[in-house]
This record gives structure tokens, sequence and C-alpha cells, in this order.
């Protein structure tokens, strides 16, 4: 497929990799998925069920932006690289975590 350059690389993928209306499709799915794992590691609050609702509706909407500057700009390798960071700062949080419990449990003997 020819005059794909003008697109960002995960949209050329998906384009390449499908037909064009699915490739976009695949887009918007993705950057839906990468959002959402991106809330939930990074702001997401236990709140009740019909808050969560509409946090999740609002923030399916909200994608919506997203997926169209994904056309040119490099959204989803963004929102790879906070998940990453993310997922990173989770991990060493609960190894901290682990590792204040065992202390505070030592010193208590």
């Amino acid at each position: 497929m020819e005059g794909l350059d003008a697109f960002s690389s995960s949209l050329r993928f998906f384009i390449q990799l499908t037909d064009v209306k699915t490739g976009l499709l695949l887009q918007y799915l993705t950057v839906v998925t990468l959002s959402i794992l991106v809330y939930k590691l990074g702001f997401a609050k236990k709140l009740p069920l019909l808050k969560s609702f509409i946090i999740y509706v609002c923030l399916i909407m909200g994608c919506y932006i997203l997926f169209l500057f994904s056309y040119k700009l490099p959204v989803v390798e963004g929102l790879v690289v906070a998940a990453i960071i993310l997922i990173i700062y989770k991990i060493r949080l609960h190894q901290q975590k682990k590792q204040d419990a065992m202390e505070i449990n030592g010193r208590g003997k």
C-alpha cells in the first residue's frame, strides 16, 4: 500500500495487517485498551459501580480525540511507554511495601 508514510507507525501496521476500515477499528480499540490500562495503573480509585461506569464511558468517548491524534502522532507508542512506566512503579511500590512490612515485623520481635 502506497501513501501510508504520512500515518503513524501503529496505524500503518494495522492498515497493512488488514484493510483500512479494520485497521482504524483496531487502532481505536488499541487506544481505548491502553488508556484504560494506564488509568487503572495510575489513577483509578475504588468507586461505586455507577461512578466507575460513568468514568469508563467518558474515557472511551475521550479516546476518540486520542484516536484522531493517532493518525499522525505516536499516541499508541506513548501509551505503551506510560503503561510500562506505571507497571514498573507498581512493582517497585509493592516490593517496597513488602520490605517495610518485613522490617516492622522484624523489629517487633
